[in-house]
């Protein structure tokens, strides 16, 4: 029923809003009788605002055209390569009329870049995209809102998005022969289990997996999301934020964690902050700061836009990550499109070296989170691990803005095509800390935000095979 309150606020909210669209522009609009009295400015900047709070936020484009590849001006072409129910598998196919830029581009890693599936869309990770555009061929999964998704598609389980990621790497691996994933926040976790359940069956798995600000372990350094998800029971959840979809959309009758209850969440974490931020919207639309202006315009074009999840995907993932912990545990079995229930094993994991990335003040997956996964991927040698704590950087500052494109991005870089040169070279990676320095030169980080990963596992007991 809350669903349904929602629809007809949104739809009575509507004409008020297309009229407060209408009255700014008239009143901002120079040649207008109404924009020439004294206080026309301030009056446009206010209906202009509150435009903004009653509009309906669809989902962004990536919009990434071209890139720039050594001083070399590159198109990019967006496809879909592979369209699933639940989720396409989108393309930045890159394009080049300069023969040594062309021949360049050819032989770069292949990435996979795995975004998550947690409220905001997959444009959420669109600098992420553009800065990997440089050096790599790179494919993310583009996750469909649950509401536009017919009954008739079935329904979408964790065990789906794990079996959607093995599907994925399979494919990239029987175009160029393998490739890299990369996850970021929610999707660390299904991808080391799809990655472990393939090197459990003895599957070719990537050549390197990057896992940036994940709750792998969600006990460590909990933070407020963690928290609310012990408080709660899945009883509470499942009673409290899961509706079903109203009629007027594809996905009439679907289970869903509705998108306007997850912003509403995120608003709450922060109100001040949001507060803050509109003001200041207001005052430079005022003073004519049209830059200040349009940066926030663009924030919350891509924070405001909030998919509805799948409850069934939504509910096992609270029980399975944040409450019963089972990755952690050792007591998570998924179960393949085939029907078979296999156990997830990250420490048969022996061919895909790993990164891990935090940021040191990160509000959603606390310290220590993401560095866990050293700890289950116990096949792994020393020399194939490395983690990397980004100081000064929350949560989104590691796969976005300056700290990531100054900071992490170049090891990111570095990570992939050592992994990628030395599969080329019949040999095992070594890029992880190690007491040579020769492997130390091959892909440097700085020496305060990086450390040898082992260290950090040797400091628990050892876990059994």
């Amino acid at each position: 029923m809350l669903y349904q309150i929602y629809e007809a606020q949104r739809s009575l909210m509507e004409p008020f809003a297309d009229f407060a669209q209408a009255a700014a522009k008239l009143y901002s609009n120079p040649l207008s009788p109404l924009g020439q009295t004294p206080l026309a400015q301030r009056v446009a900047a206010g209906y202009d605002l509150l435009y903004r709070l009653g509009k309906d936020y669809e989902k962004p484009a990536f919009g990434i055209t071209t890139v720039d590849v050594d001083g070399v001006g590159v198109a990019i072409h967006e496809r879909i390569e592979m369209d699933k129910p639940f989720c396409e598998l989108r393309r930045f196919k890159r394009f080049s009329d300069d023969p040594a830029t062309l021949a360049k581009l050819k032989v770069q890693p292949v990435v996979l870049v795995v975004a998550p599936l947690s409220g905001h869309y997959a444009t959420l990770l669109r600098d992420t995209v553009r800065a990997m555009l440089k050096d790599h061929k790179v494919y993310i999964t583009d996750w469909k809102n649950a509401r536009l998704v017919p009954m008739e598609d079935g329904e979408f389980h964790l065990d789906d998005y794990v079996n959607y990621v093995q599907e994925f790497i399979r494919h990239l691996q029987s175009v160029y022969g393998n490739c890299h994933i990369m996850s970021v926040c929610q999707p660390t976790v299904p991808v080391l289990a799809a990655v472990s359940l393939m090197a459990s069956r003895g599957e070719k798995t990537p050549l390197s997996m990057t896992m940036m600000g994940g709750p792998i372990d969600a006990r460590r350094s909990p933070t407020a999301v963690n928290d609310l998800a012990v408080q709660r029971s899945f009883q509470w959840f499942e009673n409290n934020v899961i509706y079903r979809v109203p009629e007027n959309y594809p996905g009439a009758g679907r289970r869903v964690y509705p998108g306007f209850l997850q912003h509403t969440g995120f608003v709450a974490m922060n109100p001040d902050r949001h507060a803050t931020s509109h003001y200041d919207y207001f005052k430079d639309l005022v003073k004519g700061d049209d830059a200040s202006a349009e940066a926030h315009r663009k924030f919350y074009d891509e924070y405001n836009a909030v998919l509805d999840m799948d409850a069934d995907y939504y509910l096992e993932t609270i029980a399975t990550v944040f409450q019963d912990f089972k990755l952690v545990n050792g007591t998570w079995d998924v179960r393949s499109p085939e029907g078979q229930v296999e156990r997830v094993r990250p420490q048969d994991i022996r061919t895909t070296a790993l990164l891990t990335i935090e940021g040191e003040l990160d509000d959603i997956s606390g310290s220590g989170q993401t560095r866990a996964a050293h700890d289950l991927c116990t096949g792994l040698q020393d020399r194939e691990q490395r983690h990397l704590e980004v100081k000064g950087a929350g949560h989104y500052g590691i796969f976005s803005g300056r700290r990531w494109r100054e900071v992490v991005y170049p090891q990111v870089r570095d990570f992939i095509r050592a992994n990628e040169s030395s599969a080329q070279a019949g040999q095992r990676p070594t890029t992880g800390a190690a007491s040579s320095t020769s492997a130390a030169e091959e892909a440097p980080m700085p020496a305060a935000a990086v450390t040898a990963a082992p260290q950090a596992r040797a400091r628990r007991p050892a876990r059994k095979a």
